[in-house]
């Protein structure tokens, strides 16, 4: 393990809930979207990815016990945790291993097993996600729900590309697409929701729908194949008392007010500088949203620990007063991140709030 500091620590997830829900929290929460498992071993000395899908349902359980520790151990509320369709697919794997789309036309669209996917999703699921609500410690909920979002979820079985020549070349199916997408995806959160809600306060996907100039499909089209689904996942949080966080990467500015209007999201994370940095997404949003987010990924790995610390303290600095706020790296904390740069930006914030070192 890494020397670093330790502090004393209680959790309490309702600073999050306020965060998400655009008020400012007693304490300012820390926030991570994705943690690489060599990150939690360096933090501390074990990796709960190597025990958490084992077929072993005791090792899963310490996995997952070991899961939440990191989070409470380094100073967050909550532990994020997104159980992913792209696991159970039939066919996929057009954007997670850049390989072929399975569904290339009508014919193939006709003949996909859609019907499917919800019972495979939670024959494989279902035992770790139990497990996972079963090793939450005091003070703790979890973020996420029902990971890779549906315009992910479509790529997967289309392939980005693949999905811009239907477009063309048929516009029904295009639409058919994504609405069949959503039918299955909303099926899939509903049943999560009822089943294994309790142990999340806050509710998230994460579907990149921009890169670094504009959205990855045209806004209108975001609006009319993805939104739709998006306002039926958030509306089904808000039923459920829950508060709904979007994780989103890329340059999605045109179609915020939908998101916000429209969808109804309660929050938004993921900031890129060369879109825009976190004090931007504040200053715009933060009447309206909760942000999270923070120093850019790019950022935490480039830079010094003390560039890191310093910049870390006049960001904080910045967005004090601008809604409901958590901190985090602008995008996640891969295993490509120096750990050194990572507890940089973790220590300023734990200083800069005022946790007591031990």
């Amino acid at each position: 393990m890494i020397e670093r500091k330790h502090y004393q620590f209680q959790p309490d997830y309702r600073n999050i809930v306020a965060a998400a829900t655009n008020q400012a929290a007693p304490r300012l929460p820390l926030y991570e979207h994705i943690f690489g498992g060599d990150i939690m071993k360096a933090c501390i000395g074990k990796n709960p990815y190597d025990l958490m899908y084992s077929e072993n349902m005791e090792e899963s359980k310490e996995g997952f016990r070991q899961y939440w520790e990191f989070f409470r151990e380094m100073g967050y509320d909550t532990a994020s945790m997104e159980f992913g369709v792209l696991k159970v697919l039939v066919g996929g794997g057009a954007l997670e291993a850049h390989g072929e789309g399975s569904i290339k036309d009508r014919d193939d669209f006709e003949n996909y097993p859609w019907d499917e996917l919800p019972d495979r999703y939670f024959d494989y699921y279902a035992p770790y996600i139990r497990n996972f609500a079963e090793a939450c410690l005091p003070g703790m909920k979890a973020i996420g729900g029902v990971g890779n979002g549906p315009f992910e979820v479509l790529q997967d079985l289309v392939g980005y590309l693949d999905l811009c020549y239907i477009k063309g070349d048929d516009e029904d199916l295009y639409y058919e697409l994504f609405e069949k997408m959503g039918e299955v995806y909303s099926r899939i959160w509903e049943r999560f929701i009822r089943e294994f809600g309790d142990v999340f306060c806050v509710f998230r996907f994460g579907d990149d729908l921009g890169y670094k100039c504009q959205t990855l499909i045209s806004p209108d089209d975001i609006r009319a194949g993805i939104i739709p689904t998006y306002k039926k996942i958030v509306d089904m949080a808000h039923a459920a008392g829950k508060p709904f966080l979007l994780h989103s990467c890329g340059c999605i500015f045109d179609v915020m007010d939908d998101l916000i209007d429209t969808a109804g999201i309660n929050a938004k994370h993921s900031n890129e500088d060369q879109i825009a940095p976190y004090t931007e997404w504040v200053n715009r949003y933060g009447h309206r949203i909760g942000n999270f987010g923070g120093l850019d990924t790019g950022v935490l790995c480039t830079e010094s620990p003390e560039t890191i610390r310093k910049m870390a303290f006049e960001c904080l600095e910045k967005i004090q007063g601008h809604g409901g706020l958590a901190f985090s790296s602008g995008n996640s904390i891969p295993d490509y991140v120096p750990v050194e740069g990572y507890l940089a930006m973790n220590e300023a914030v734990r200083d800069w709030r005022g946790d007591q070192q031990i």
